[in-house]
C-alpha cells in the first residue's frame, strides 16, 4: 500500500469547483550540507538547516475546473517569466501521479520574493515549498480532507522535495532535518524533512543571520551539476562519513547548548562544501577573495571579542554570519564597519531564525 502522501487516488467531484490558496514560505540555510543525490531528489547524506524569517516567497494559486483545454498562467513579481514558468509547469506536470486531477484544471500561479533574486539566498527552497503548500492545501480544500497538521506538513515537505531538495526543510520553523541520519536523537527520512526544534537549548533559539552579498551575479555552475559531480568524486565516501559525524555532533551541541562545537561543525561544513567543489572533476571555484577576507575577519573578531559568532556558506560566494540575539548590536557594528565594505555595492540582508510558513488570507 502506498503512503497517503504519495497518491491518495482522488478524483475531481462532478460539479465545477473554483478557489484560491496562498502561502508564504521562507528560505533556509543548511548547517550540515547535503552534497550529492540519487533517484528523484533523494540525498546521499542527511542535512540540518535553520529556517529564515525575512527571506521568503509568497505564492497564490487560483484553480477551477477546466471547461476546455486547461489554461495555465504564471506571473513572477507581476510579470511574465518564461524560464521560471517552464520550470514550474514541468514540476506541476511531474506530479500527475500524486495529483492526477491537475490536468483537468485551469491554474494560475502568482509568486513573488521578499528578497532580490541575485541575493544569494536559496530562492528554489522558498519558491518550491510555497507552491507545495498551495497544492496540498488545494487538495485538502477540494476533497475536504481531514489531515492533521503533522500529516499536512509532512505531505507538503514530500512534494516540496520533488521540486528542490532543500525546499523540504523550509516547511518547518527553527531547525529542520532531512535525510536518513544515523545515531541522532529522532527518526528521519529521505522522502521528507522533519521538525528539529522542540529540544533545542535556549541559547540557540532566535539565532540571527546576516547575509553578506559578495557577488550578485548568477552562478556559473548550477547546484544540480555540483550534486552530479559527487557521483564519481574521489572523496565521496569520506564526505558521507564526515557528514554523519558532524550531524551527530551538531545534534548533541544544539541540545546541550555547546556553542564551540556548533562553531566547529558549521564552519567545517561550509569549508568542506567548497573543498568538494574545488576537488571535483571538472573542478570549479565559487568562493571569492572577499569571501575569504570576510571569513578571516569573523575568526579574528571572535578571538578578540569572545562573542558567539560564526559563518556558513551555500554553493556560492556569499557568506551567512550567525550570531546570538543578545550580541546583535555589537556584531552589527562590526559587520557594518568591517564586512559590509567587502560586499558588492555594500549589499547585505539582516535576517533571523523563522517560525515557518504562514497561510495567507
Amino acid at each position: 500500500m502506498k503512503d497517503y502522501y504519495e497518491n491518495p487516488g482522488l478524483l475531481l467531484p462532478e460539479e465545477n469547483i473554483t478557489g484560491q490558496i496562498g502561502w508564504r514560505s521562507p528560505s533556509n540555510i543548511a548547517l550540515v550540507k547535503y552534497w550529492g543525490k540519487y533517484g528523484r531528489q533523494l540525498p546521499k547524506n542527511a542535512s540540518l538547516s535553520m529556517t529564515l524569517s525575512k527571506a521568503y516567497t509568497e505564492t497564490s494559486l487560483k484553480y477551477r475546473t477546466a471547461t476546455t483545454a486547461p489554461k495555465r498562467v504564471f506571473l513572477f513579481e507581476g510579470n511574465d517569466h518564461p524560464a521560471f514558468a517552464k520550470r514550474i509547469w514541468k514540476f506541476v506536470d511531474s506530479l500527475e501521479h500524486i495529483f492526477p486531477y491537475l490536468q483537468q484544471m485551469d491554474l494560475e500561479i502568482v509568486t513573488k520574493n521578499s528578497f532580490p533574486h541575485s541575493a544569494g539566498i536559496a530562492s528554489s527552497a522558498s519558491a518550491m515549498s510555497a507552491l507545495a503548500l498551495c497544492l496540498v492545501d488545494m487538495e485538502r480544500q477540494i476533497f475536504h480532507l481531514e489531515y492533521s497538521d503533522a500529516e499536512f506538513f509532512k505531505k507538503a515537505s514530500y512534494i516540496a522535495r520533488l521540486g528542490s531538495g532543500s525546499a523540504s526543510r523550509s516547511i518547518y520553523p527553527g531547525f529542520s532535518l532531512w535525510g536518513h541520519a544515523k545515531k541522532v536523537s529522532i527518526d528521519s527520512d529521505n522522502k521528507f524533512a522533519i521538525p528539529f526544534y522542540d529540544a533545542i537549548h535556549p541559547s540557540f533559539r532566535g539565532l540571527r543571520d546576516a547575509i553578506l552579498i559578495v557577488d550578485d551575479a548568477q552562478k556559473k555552475v548550477s547546484s544540480s551539476m555540483g550534486h552530479s559531480l559527487m557521483n564519481h568524486h574521489p572523496y565521496a565516501d569520506d564526505r558521507l562519513a564526515q557528514a554523519d559525524r558532524n550531524l551527530n555532533l551538531l545534534d548533541k551541541a544544539l541540545r546541550v547548548g555547546d556553542k564551540q562545537v556548533f562553531i566547529n561543525v558549521v564552519e567545517s561544513e561550509a569549508l568542506s562544501l567548497h573543498a568538494l567543489m574545488m576537488t571535483s572533476d571538472p573542478w570549479f571555484m565559487l568562493m571569492k577573495a572577499e569571501s575569504m577576507s570576510i571569513i578571516q575577519k569573523i575568526k579574528k573578531y571572535r578571538e578578540h571579542s569572545g562573542k558567539f559568532i560564526t559563518f556558513t556558506m551555500d554553493a556560492g560566494p556569499n557568506v551567512h554570519v550567525l550570531y546570538s540575539e543578545e550580541d546583535q548590536l555589537d556584531i552589527h557594528s562590526f559587520i557594518d564597519k568591517e564586512l559590509k565594505p567587502l560586499c558588492v555595492k555594500q549589499q547585505l540582508l539582516y535576517d533571523e531564525m523563522g517560525r515557518g510558513p504562514i497561510k495567507l488570507k
